[in-house]
């Protein structure tokens, strides 16, 4: 089902995330791949699994095969799609495979640089932005590629992007977020975010523009985790009082300490907002948990 009907019903919308595998999923023995063991845990809890594509530049099985590996398990899949590795004549051929093979829902990403990978010789693409991806796949839905050529028949995909709700100064995000409601999106999940007040501040900024949100969330593992996160990845802050109390606790006890500050930052967030999406990074183990101790709208 696509997301948008879901946040049409009202619904408040649960995804989680899983990383497609860095080798083949056919049936031909040996163990289950990852991928599929956390999203079978996740099965009845969530309302859909994003599925990333070479996350990180990291080589691995393409977002769509794994999506319809996941969606022939009765899971529901969001096709990430990156800008990075195709040109625009292969993205919009990739939006016609997935509309053709069943897949709903899209995420339009522009994609993380090539340097963060393990193909650091690789050319980089980035023929257009996620704001031209998401304007040329609602043209797609409205039955024309980006030439202006007819389709045979329309795709019918829901369009989802992603917002920093960290960025200082706001303003430039709140602009492209703008740009991407004006090309196509209609729903948006949010970078991973800690501080509830600085949510606060920029939901208030956007709640006039009417497009559902859900709010991002990386599960801590470890002090060192989010220091890295703090000065690597871009547009996450994580407060040092979260890394003192994450360090306050034994390696042994910090899958609990986890839930325990997931748990508490959303309930803080979750009600500001249309949905959850959790970025549990190997941990999908303990979303059920996570879910079970929020007191979710619907």
């Amino acid at each position: 089902m696509k997301l948008t009907e879901l946040f049409d019903k009202g619904e408040f919308v649960v995804s989680s995330e899983v990383g497609p595998v860095k080798g083949c999923v056919r049936d031909v023995g040996g163990e289950e791949p990852v991928c599929l063991k956390e999203a079978r845990e996740l099965k009845g809890k969530i309302h859909a699994l994003n599925v990333t594509d070479n996350q990180s530049a990291v080589m691995r099985l393409g977002s769509l095969a794994a999506s319809i590996k996941l969606k022939a398990e009765g899971h529901e899949p969001i096709f990430q799609m990156t800008c990075r590795d195709r040109n625009r004549i292969a993205l919009q051929s990739d939006l016609l495979n997935a509309c053709s093979l069943g897949i709903d829902n899209v995420l339009c990403l522009t994609g993380d640089h090539i340097a963060l990978g393990d193909h650091k010789q690789a050319k980089a693409v980035f023929d257009i932005d996620s704001v031209q991806l998401l304007h040329i796949a609602k043209n797609m839905n409205e039955g024309k590629d980006m030439m202006g050529n007819e389709l045979s028949q329309p795709t019918n995909l829901a369009l989802g992007a992603v917002v920093n709700p960290n960025a200082d100064p706001l303003d430039l995000q709140i602009f492209k977020m703008e740009s991407k409601i004006a090309a196509g999106a209609q729903f948006f999940q949010t970078q991973a975010i800690y501080d509830p007040a600085v949510f606060e501040k920029f939901v208030k900024r956007v709640e006039g523009f009417g497009v559902p949100i859900q709010v991002g969330f990386v599960m801590l593992k470890s002090p060192a985790m989010a220091k890295f996160m703090n000065n690597n990845v871009s547009g996450i802050s994580v407060p040092e009082s979260l890394i003192e109390e994450m360090a306050s606790v034994p390696k042994g006890g910090r899958k609990e300490k986890s839930v325990e500050i997931t748990v508490r930052l959303l309930k803080e967030m979750a009600p500001m907002v249309q949905g959850i999406h959790f970025m549990p990074l190997g941990w999908s183990n303990l979303v059920p948990s996570v879910i079970e101790q929020l007191d979710l709208k619907n």
